[in-house]
């Protein structure tokens, strides 16, 4: 029995998802690598067919969809070899922020948008001197009236160029507890005293339109505050159990297709006149890592239908961010060496997976920080 009990629509909505990336986004993958960024006329044919936050209810312009055409999404953008389009960071992790949290004058008036892909968003929580450690974060929001002015820097925010909203962490500097003093809002492009600066060049991630936020004395409405007033740090914890959970998804599928690419590439390749697939250095390797990763799926998996249950699994996403990550990064690896010295070409595909992987084992809370979590959680 399957772990996962994926319907008809589920099937043609992955099959409907794959013919429209297929055309729409695997064929110009290398070209957006090479621009850094992603196109928004694509984000905008996502949402067009119903592909971006599909889980938001229908009274805001969603359809109320089930979190498995997430993990579709997820799925499937795997295949198309490129991380800039990211709508997983979009639907699942960023605008769940607004669902959960904002006013219902705020989810009217932004989420039709998040849901059309007239709205890109991104989320704000990195700093030059404070990752993984919230707390430390130094970014201000000062209450003057009716608005709040903003004074700091985010770094590494994802969608940063082309975001339009962003979910945007900052401390009220009158409180003195750090985890009572964070709160979360939403802060639209355009606003006076927030700049986007410049795009950050990566190892890996190319297409994704990575960025440094400025903000200067930006004036933002109160009303456009998630929550009640010092609840950001909680609702950031409340929200990072699916956060990590995406990753271990992506991580997961990324692992399946750089093992399909490696496959097929040992099964052509010949090497003193036989396929390499024959050697049994190959086919034990190739057993090795086809082994991790469905272990990794089979754990995925179950915390995916966990997470349906609406089950409380921190440690067990912490667990499964960490090991899937490091479970991609292992494989990527071996595959690029089944490739030879193919597999350090850009022409080849296993090359940008290889560098792409290695980024996963730090996004989203270090996989310090993941072993640290569940450290803690187990009484240690």
């Amino acid at each position: 029995m399957d772990i996962l009990n994926y319907t008809e629509e589920h099937r043609i909505f992955r099959q409907s998802l794959r013919k429209f990336l297929e055309k729409e986004v695997t064929p110009y993958a290398e070209q957006w690598e090479q621009d850094g960024i992603v196109p928004r006329s694509v984000w905008k044919k996502m949402g067009d067919q119903g592909f971006l936050c599909m889980s938001v209810p229908e009274e805001y312009g969603g359809f109320g969809a089930d979190f498995l055409y997430s993990v579709i999404v997820t799925d499937e953008l795997a295949r198309t070899l490129q991380n800039g389009l990211a709508a997983p960071l979009h639907s699942d992790i960023v605008v769940p922020y607004i669902t959960a949290y904002a006013s219902e004058e705020l989810k009217h008036k932004y989420l039709p948008g998040c849901v059309s892909g007239d709205t890109i968003t991104a989320i704000a929580m990195t700093e030059p001197n404070a990752g993984s450690d919230l707390a430390g974060m130094r970014t201000t929001a000062v209450e003057d009236g009716d608005h709040v002015v903003i004074n700091g820097q985010k770094t590494f925010i994802s969608n940063g160029i082309n975001c339009d909203l962003l979910v945007l962490a900052a401390k009220d500097p009158s409180v003195e507890n750090p985890h009572q003093a964070v709160d979360l809002y939403l802060v639209e492009a355009g606003t006076p005293g927030f700049e986007k600066g410049k795009k950050i060049k990566k190892v890996g991630w190319h297409s994704q339109d990575t960025a440094e936020l400025y903000f200067t004395d930006c004036r933002v409405p109160k009303t456009n505050r998630l929550g009640q007033k010092g609840g950001g740090f909680l609702m950031l914890m409340e929200k990072l159990q699916q956060e990590r959970l995406v990753c271990a998804m992506g991580a997961v599928a990324t692992a399946e297709v750089a093992l399909e690419l490696t496959i097929a590439y040992c099964k052509e390749r010949t090497a003193f006149g036989r396929p390499i697939s024959k050697f049994q250095n190959s086919q034990f390797r190739l057993v090795e890592m086809a082994t991790e990763v469905k272990l990794g799926r089979t754990f995925v998996d179950k915390l995916i239908a966990d997470h349906m249950e609406g089950k409380h699994i921190v440690v067990e996403v912490s667990m499964a961010k960490y090991w899937t990550t490091e479970m991609a990064m292992r494989v990527a690896d071996g595959c690029v060496q089944l490739h030879g010295g193919y597999g350090y070409c850009d022409e080849y595909p296993i090359s940008r997976i290889w560098r792409d992987t290695r980024v996963m084992s730090i996004f989203a809370g270090t996989n310090e920080i993941m072993k640290g979590v569940a450290a803690k959680f187990m009484g240690l």
